[in-house]
């Protein structure tokens, strides 16, 4: 599950968490499934969160472009 929610997008990763969250709000979810869910949730934070990370970085790379300093190539790979 982990490798298949790393290569989602941020507006992906993002709905599936909401999703999660609304079924998680509804108090009809029995306690194992519950369990999982959260699970399921922390890691698409954490998707979601690497996604917004790397935005920021990129985005301060292209002010410094922008501002005269030489751009280098920006790696989105992060080492697992």
């Amino acid at each position: 599950m982990e490798a298949k929610d790393s290569k989602l997008s941020f507006e992906a990763a993002l709905a599936k968490l909401e999703g999660i969250v609304e079924s998680m709000e509804t108090g009809d979810v029995p306690l194992a499934e519950l369990l999982a869910k959260f699970e399921e949730g922390n890691k698409l934070l954490k998707t979601c969160e690497t996604r917004l990370k790397d935005a920021e970085l990129k985005i301060e790379q292209l002010k410094k472009t922008k501002e005269g300093v030489a751009f280098t190539k920006f790696d989105t790979e992060r080492p697992a």
